[in-house]
């Protein structure tokens, strides 16, 4: 009998490792590696942070004012292009689909649809709990 047993979970195992090497393969592509945003700060994340994530869909020339972000913020581009100009650098970055943005932190920015096409973005933000991680420039 415990031959049997033995030999049947050995043919187990042989199948399973026969499907395994069938199996599709899972692919991870890195798309960023930073320790500071995107004007060169060091990210540095709130004690015990609260992640919100959000999706984000900008139309076609659609522009969103000057903010800042007392917090870390990441997004990700799954569709279109993106400009951001920072007031405080004075200077402009753009994005494209499958585009990775460490966000400037504490620093006035906006964004601008200059596409034809809705940029659609997907946002983390790392905030102390029950913070917003948006603040609108004075007009």
């Amino acid at each position: 009998m415990r031959r049997l047993v033995l030999t049947v979970s050995v043919l187990a195992l042989l199948s399973s490792a026969s499907w395994a090497a069938d199996a599709p393969k899972v692919v991870v592509k890195p798309v960023l590696t930073t320790t500071t945003t995107a004007s060169g700060q060091p990210i540095t994340v709130p004690a015990n942070p609260q992640v919100i994530v959000s999706t984000y869909e900008i139309p076609a020339g659609a522009v969103l004012p000057f903010h800042k972000h007392p917090f870390p913020r990441y997004a990700y581009v799954m569709a279109g292009d993106l400009s951001v100009v920072n007031r405080d650098t004075n200077e402009t970055y753009r994005y494209k689909t499958g585009d990775f943005i460490v966000e400037v932190i504490d620093q006035w920015h906006m964004g601008r649809n200059e596409g034809k096409t809705p940029v659609k973005l997907l946002v983390i933000d790392q905030v102390e709990s029950g913070k917003s991680n948006v603040v609108q420039a004075p007009k």
